[in-house]
């Protein structure tokens, strides 16, 4: 895996761009059997069949900017939120971000065999944070969190609710520069995802940016102030969300009558579907 294609914590130009993300492609590898996959990994230059998941992406993230990354599902969306956090690395262009990066979804990249407690712990600590850090904000995120006795037991034993529960509780209280939620708040119930939203609000008041990877367009209108559209790996376009989600709804209920060698080929025109639904 190449690393020189993340730039993290450089010095950006002027303008307060905290994320830049320039000509970014990802292609995935596909494999047919175990032996080909163990032949790419050991054998350099072995010729493989690819998916391309994002294909020449340039955007900008300004700090204090709440952003809605919205598509079809396979359109790129966690990909790309994954090669902001350094989870992943692009194959082709350069992503520059400035500060600390948190991304937050069902899994919070918690290990199952711990307890709740035993990861907040095992979170920070990969974070940094000192035995002293960590024991002026743990009974906080336990308090976020608000999942009772289960906070003792292994977080294999919880509901999908009860980790987003406990992710949010922890990325929301390392205090990150960006936050990027994937999905999470759909998961849990709605007085927590009250409470979440209204944390997700504190952090924008106070300039820091927020991205979200999601299918719930309402929030999206409330909360972002521009939204990212990608259609099989490419960028359609970005703009407010009045620009940006009827155009995307229509096109999604238009893609449900399709075929799917209509699927296949179909790259929405965002001025189209703008005059269409607007």
């Amino acid at each position: 895996m190449n690393t020189d294609n993340i730039l993290k914590n450089e010095s950006l130009p002027a303008g307060e761009d905290v994320v830049v993300c320039s000509h970014i492609t990802k292609d995935y590898p596909l494999y047919s059997t175990f032996g080909e996959k163990l032949k790419g990994l050991l054998i350099k230059n072995t010729r493989v069949s690819t998916f391309r998941a994002l294909d020449d992406i340039s955007l900008t993230m300004k700090k204090g900017e709440c952003v809605g990354l919205v598509g079809l599902n396979g359109s790129g969306k966690s990909t790309l939120a994954s090669i902001i956090t350094g989870i992943t690395t692009p194959t082709k262009g350069t992503v520059s971000v400035k500060g600390e990066v948190s991304m937050l979804c069902a899994s919070s990249g918690m290990r199952p065999q711990l307890s709740g407690v035993d990861n907040i712990r095992f979170k920070c600590l990969l974070l940094g944070f000192n035995e002293k850090q960590i024991k002026e904000i743990e009974q906080d995120i336990i308090d976020f969190a608000d999942i009772g006795i289960h906070i003792n037991q292994p977080v294999k034993t919880y509901s999908s609710g009860m980790r987003s529960r406990l992710g949010f509780a922890i990325s929301a209280h390392i205090n990150p520069d960006i936050l990027i939620v994937d999905e999470a708040l759909a998961v849990g119930d709605s007085s927590f995802t009250e409470k979440s939203l209204a944390k997700v609000d504190e952090f924008k008041e106070s300039g820091k940016t927020i991205v979200f990877v999601s299918h719930a367009v309402t929030t999206m209108t409330s909360f972002c102030d521009r939204v990212i559209w990608i259609n099989q790996g490419k960028l359609v376009g970005a703009g407010t969300p009045d620009e940006i989600i009827k155009p995307y709804c229509g096109f999604a209920r238009e893609f449900n009558g399709m075929t799917n060698e209509q699927r296949k080929s179909i790259m929405p025109d965002l001025k189209e579907y703008q005059e269409k639904y607007c």
